[in-house]
């Protein structure tokens, strides 16, 4: 049993938590995975650097589009897979390290499976099979989230990919199947996609990226085309998978995905899916199997109760400060946000280590929080996708006075270069206040495009404001939001 004054569940965001103002805190971190989070291990930036190995291997396969004599033979996926993990494993191996070396005098780190048994405390099932108890004066909870697995028949019984294993398959599958519509199955699809595989996304919905504005949904579904054979407004009935085979990945260790009992199982080499679509029975089979359906918070895994934490079928509920509803329990990040993304995490534990430190008379107050009204978020798939504020369904339903403007790419100068007739920045401003409620992009670097009108937003300038008091370089890309901006 061990006492200390902070307790640390997750090491994504949450191991920025510890720095000089925290020098004579005891502190104790526990970590069940890999030291990083999803972010750097799982999620955004390997994801990303496969992105962009698929946009280069999309560049040379459309480059006679501009007069251009190439072509996309093939993809060596080990040595793509070794350029992304040859970067990160060493870098979440060496931030393990440097909590466990003498750099950090004041923290000790559990590496295992943390829940509660009571108010602030906690037992920690280690990886060696015993049990460590910890508490503390005050825990944060920053446990992230994990991938949802739908209760289809049969899936359970097969062994399946998600986003957490997928890339670190140890070859380019011939075929795959994607379950899901979002941003996860759009980007990992894609990449798959344009880097060889023959990709089939199932999806319930009869949209690709339903959350997103509808024009940009809608446009999406129809890109997205190119890339996938796309069975929408599909009720998976059942899935079923073949012989198990001895596949292994990078290093000679034998490859194990999850069943959704959580069970490791060996790769299988052959999946059929089957589904209903408008009263019609149909299937597919492919070498890989994807779940891409999206992810749930890890609430349901700690034993809130025992600890009298509130939650909402397992995301943690705060307040404004990063509070629980249990004295010294605070948490942040994908554990209580309905927003998963690392930039809101991270802004949030900034706002939660100072609240900490305002708790104990340590620094001067007020304690912070984050303003969420303007988290904004991109799908890095082909197209680009880019959002932040209100879609247009939003703003209707609210009843707000609105004024939309939809300026396609292909109205300036650089979109003709890019000989982009699909693409377009959509504008909703408030047709009296002259604010931009929101804003949504697809097409080419959507997530830079769309930096600026972030900006504009948070400080509150009017949309006249934005597109008269600066200048517009001629003829960038830019000049696709001056036009969306001057059209409101």
């Amino acid at each position: 049993m061990a006492d200390f004054d902070l307790v640390i569940v997750g090491t994504g965001s949450a191991n920025s938590i510890p720095g000089p103002e925290f020098d004579d805190w005891s502190i104790a971190i526990v970590e069940r995975g890999t030291f990083g989070g999803t972010c750097l291990n799982v999620g955004c930036i390997p994801s990303k650097m496969f992105v962009y190995a698929a946009d280069v291997a999309d560049t040379i396969a459309t480059a006679g589009d501009y007069g251009i004599a190439a072509s996309f033979d093939s993809a060596d996926w080990p040595a793509i897979r070794d350029r992304v993990f040859d970067r990160i494993d060493p870098i979440a191996s060496g931030g393990r390290d440097y909590r466990f070396g003498a750099e950090c005098p004041n923290i000790t780190v559990f590496e295992g499976d943390a829940r509660f048994v009571s108010d602030r405390r906690l037992a920690v099932r280690m990886g060696d099979g015993t049990t460590e108890s910890v508490s503390g004066r005050h825990v944060v909870l920053g446990a992230g989230a994990r991938a949802f697995v739908p209760p289809y028949r049969g899936l359970g019984t097969v062994p399946f990919h998600t986003s957490d294993t997928v890339m670190r398959l140890d070859s380019l599958p011939e075929s795959m199947i994607v379950l899901g519509g979002g941003y996860i199955a759009c980007e990992l699809g894609y990449v798959f996609s344009a880097l060889g595989s023959n990709v089939t996304v199932v999806n319930r919905g009869e949209r690709l990226l339903r959350a997103e504005d509808d024009d940009v949904s809608a446009a999406f579904t129809t890109a997205a085309q190119r890339h996938f054979d796309l069975r929408l407004g599909a009720t998976v009935t059942s899935v079923r998978g073949g012989a198990a085979t001895g596949s292994t990945v990078r290093g000679g260790a034998a490859e194990f995905v999850y069943a959704a009992d959580g069970s490791p199982s060996a790769h299988s080499n052959s999946y059929t899916v089957e589904f209903d679509r408008g009263g019609r029975a149909e299937s597919v089979s492919a070498d890989v199997l994807l779940v891409a359906t999206g992810r749930v918070p890890n609430g349901d895994q700690l034993a809130l109760d025992l600890a009298g934490v509130d939650d909402d079928d397992g995301r943690v509920l705060t307040d404004e400060f990063y509070r629980t509803s249990a004295p010294g329990v605070w948490a942040f990040g994908d554990l209580s946000s309905e927003t998963q993304l690392k930039h809101l995490a991270n802004a949030q534990v900034r706002a939660l280590r100072h609240n900490l430190l305002v708790a104990e008379g340590q620094a001067d107050g007020p304690m912070r929080t984050v303003r969420e009204d303007l988290v904004p978020h991109a799908v890095f798939s082909h197209p680009q996708v880019a959002s932040v504020g209100l879609t247009e369904r939003d703003a209707r339903a609210a009843g707000l006075p609105i004024s939309v403007a939809n300026k396609p790419f292909g109205h300036t100068a650089y979109g003709w270069a890019l000989e982009d007739t699909a693409s377009f920045a959509k504008l909703i401003a408030h047709a009296e206040t002259r604010e931009l409620l929101g804003a949504h992009i697809i097409g080419p670097q959507a997530s830079t495009l769309i930096q600026q009108l972030i900006q504009g937003m948070s400080f509150g300038q009017t949309v006249d404001q934005m597109a008269r008091e600066q200048f517009y370089i001629h003829p960038a890309l830019t000049e696709v939001i001056e036009n969306a901006l001057l059209e409101l």
